[in-house]
């Protein structure tokens, strides 16, 4: 009998045969099609990898070379950089002495008086210059033909020497700080060169031997033809500079007093009307700090970088690169001038090398150089640098040097090519992998579909039961557990349906008068708590308008800011709420006035509260004759701590107070900027931060607050202000801004204090539109009729 149940229950018509022939077929399926698609899957990403792998790492070298390139370049154009700042700066302190000859002639005249070495000069026999004696900060030297018949230098001579021994007060500092100098100059102008140099060196001497002749010849012309006329030009017309910038440097050449290979830079001096050139500023650094930066560059590995000129003259490069390129070296020198380095790419034993393009950037190139008697692919990138001032024989020309990397392909390809073997054999790994995997997975859905048929179909055959039943209204009917599985879940979850839908067939009519009433309730308790938020909305609304007209009735009225003869003070306050926290306060008391303008953090009715308090307490304490601002800012301080303690308010304010006796105007206190329009036009900005700190955070703040004296003249224009005016923001986001107040209180410095705010806030509210006033705005002017 029970072979005959089991053949009945296994049946081509049961539900379980066609749960196993549905869901097994299904499974089975899709197995070998998913396992199929997989396969096909893998090899085409296994070729789709290796070509991506393959662009990805070529495009992350060659971004990796332009990167590579850029940092060095960025690294040579800070040390040039650094090197023109410290020559803009010895510029400027030489050229301010010219531009003043009444200081120049003081602080020449103090230099001598107090080093009396580094202005008196002694002649020389043998070399007929005159120069001064070891133990000076610089050495100055005159040349035969700049001395009189007494071999002493002329009067003009001596002004120059005496002049520019300000170097010595100034080159020491520049030579210690900043790029690394070998040493830094002044050379008059043509028609009396001297020459003077920090540190001190036997300069003079050191040219006898290098240079004969040149005591004899004109310093500009021997030394540097060309430079001075191109300078002169410059003066003329300043379109006729090749770059928009002074500061000239030179090819690098051999220095004549330490014999290392330098380049210098020069930044012309002029004269006071600037019609002619006075000179020079200058530094000199050696090629090591420039080439170091080249020699240093590692692509790959055995890749590097050079430097050249425009013209293709190399003047960095390591010792592998310049094999690699085919360079060839050479030296030449002349009697007059400077010495250069001659290593000309145009003139590598490398045809390619030779024929590179070098008046604009190529980008990344891929050249076949001789290597070993075969052809080698390389990688070569050239970069410009910023263009230079450049002298090197003749006029002044304009000079972009060209940074290259040089790197081997086989390197760079070398990951390539291991990336596409690691990828080929992670792809079989895969594919044997995948095999496995679709076998195994094939016994345990066989095994896995025959287990779960019986229990599934046992546990539906009951749950299909029971809902006839429910369908024909026995909602008694109950499933029997059997299992914990999903099947079991769900026959608890039927009991459960069975009992709810019974009780609440029993109980419906009673469970709608019940929710009916809550309801009901509801309605009351909310019609009740919107007529007690009604009462308080009002109350606020009260408590608020008094609030705000107490603010406003104690500030100072017009007739207040009207009685003063010798200034003209008006103002604006907006708060950003009913009720703000800004401050300001005119108070008189006999000749005295002080003026006070403070912001207390955030807005409402407790910044109110503590607006108020301020305005109490300064009218007290000025009433009462405290003119020291220090204690009058302690005291106020120390009260308004005292309050702010027992009402318990968390805020606190900056403030500051200008007093003013009709001669003397003293600012104390922290606070925004002060403003000054001079009458002449000049702006100046006062910060506050170092005068106090903000009232309330201590209960004695005596030891924090200073006093600054400030000069108010006639036609001198005071702006005091909060946060709010700066920080105001229009729709974009941008703010009103400091700089945006001071221009606008420069263009209406000529007009009324009345006219200077309702122009300032006039041109503030176009400017923040309809955006929304998110701190109160506070503006004063003050005015020295």
């Amino acid at each position: 009998m029970d072979g005959g149940s089991s053949k009945r229950s296994v049946g081509l018509r049961s539900f379980r045969a066609k749960f196993i022939l549905v869901v097994g077929g299904a499974v089975l399926f899709d197995l070998l099609v998913s396992g199929g698609l997989a396969l096909w899957n893998v090899q085409r990403l296994s070729r789709d990898a290796t070509l991506e792998v393959g662009q990805g790492l070529e495009a992350a070298s060659q971004e990796y070379i332009r990167t590579y390139a850029d940092s060095t370049a960025a690294q040579v154009g800070l040390l040039l950089r650094q090197v023109h700042n410290d020559v803009d700066t010895l510029a400027g302190v030489l050229q301010a002495q010219i531009d003043n000859p009444a200081r120049n002639t003081d602080v020449g005249a103090a230099i001598a008086r107090t080093s009396p070495g580094s202005v008196s000069v002694f002649y020389d026999e043998q070399g007929k210059w005159s120069q001064n004696a070891p133990g000076s900060a610089s050495v100055v030297s005159v040349w035969g033909y700049l001395l009189g018949q007494d071999h002493q230098p002329t009067a003009d001579i001596k002004r120059d020497i005496e002049a520019s021994a300000v170097l010595d007060l100034v080159a020491p500092s520049l030579l210690q700080h900043g790029a690394s100098k070998l040493q830094m100059y002044y050379i008059g102008p043509k028609e009396r060169p001297i020459f003077r140099t920090a540190p001190y060196t036997d300069q003079a001497q050191t040219f006898d031997r290098l240079y004969p002749g040149h005591n004899e010849a004109d310093f500009w012309n021997f030394f540097f033809p060309g430079l001075y006329e191109s300078w002169q030009s410059w003066a003329g017309d300043a379109k006729t500079r090749p770059v928009a910038d002074d500061i000239t440097q030179t090819a690098p050449y051999t220095d004549a007093i330490t014999g290392k290979l330098i380049v210098s830079f020069f930044h012309p001096l002029w004269t006071a009307d600037r019609k002619d050139v006075a000179g020079t500023a200058g530094a000199d650094i050696t090629l090591d700090q420039l080439a170091q930066t080249v020699e240093n560059v590692k692509v790959a590995q055995s890749g590097f970088g050079f430097l050249a000129m425009s013209d293709g003259n190399v003047i960095a490069i390591n010792a592998t690169g310049e094999e690699t390129l085919g360079l060839r070296s050479a030296s030449e020198a002349s009697g007059t001038g400077v010495t250069g380095l001659e290593r000309s790419l145009k003139g590598s034993s490398q045809p390619a090398i030779a024929q590179l393009a070098l008046d604009r950037e190529q980008g990344i190139q891929h050249l076949l150089l001789q290597r070993e008697g075969d052809q080698v692919p390389y990688i070569v990138m050239v970069k410009k640098l910023p263009a230079t001032n450049l002298w090197s024989s003749g006029p002044v020309r304009q000079e972009a040097m060209l940074l290259g990397l040089v790197v081997p392909e086989r390197e760079i390809d070398a990951s390539l090519y291991a990336a596409q073997a690691k990828i080929s054999e992670a792809t079989n790994r895969i594919v044997i992998y995948q095999i496995l995997a679709i076998l195994i997975s094939l016994l345990v859905v066989a095994i896995a579909v025959f287990a779960a048929s019986k229990r599934i179909t046992s546990g539906i055959s009951a749950l299909a039961g029971a809902a006839k039943r429910i369908q024909a209204q026995d909602y008694s009917v109950r499933v029997a557990i059997t299992s914990k599985d999903e099947v079991g879940a769900a026959g608890e979850a039927f009991n459960r349906m069975a009992e709810q839908i019974s009780y609440h067939t029993e109980n419906l009519e009673q469970l709608v008068e019940e929710r009916t009433a809550q309801i009901e309730d509801q309605k009351e308790e909310i019609s009740a708590l919107n007529a007690q938020l009604e009462r308080e909305n009002r109350r606020l609304g009260t408590e608020l308008a008094v609030a705000e007209r107490i603010q406003l009735m104690v500030l100072p009225l017009q007739q207040e800011l009207e009685e003063f003869q010798d200034i003209e003070i008006a103002a604006y306050m907006r708060p950003a709420e009913e009720v703000g926290g800004d401050y300001y306060d005119v108070l008189k008391h006999g000749k005295r006035l002080k003026i006070g303008i403070g912001d207390v953090t955030g807005h409402g009715l407790e910044s109110g509260v503590l607006m108020l308090m301020v305005q109490s307490v300064a009218r007290a304490l000025q009433e009462a004759g405290n003119s020291d601002a220090v204690k009058f800012l302690a005291n106020l301080n120390s009260a308004l701590f005292k309050n702010i303690v027992r009402t318990k308010i968390d805020k606190h304010l900056t403030l500051a107070f200008l007093d003013y006796d009709g001669k003397e105007l003293i600012l104390s206190g922290q606070h925004e900027e002060v403003v000054i329009i001079r009458s002449n036009g000049e702006i100046q900005r006062i910060d506050t931060m170092d005068l106090g700190i903000p009232i309330g955070l201590e209960a004695d703040i005596s030891a924090f607050i200073k006093t600054r004296e400030i000069a108010f003249e006639k036609g001198d224009l005071i702006l005091l202000h909060t946060d709010g005016v700066t920080e105001a923001e229009n729709g974009a986001g941008e703010l009103f801004g400091i700089e945006r107040l001071c221009s606008e209180a420069l263009r209406l410095k000529g007009q009324s204090a009345d006219k200077v705010v309702s122009g300032i806030v006039a041109t503030l509210m176009q400017f923040i539109g309809s955006q929304k006033i998110y701190d109160d705005i506070t503006l004063l002017a003050v005015r020295h009729r």
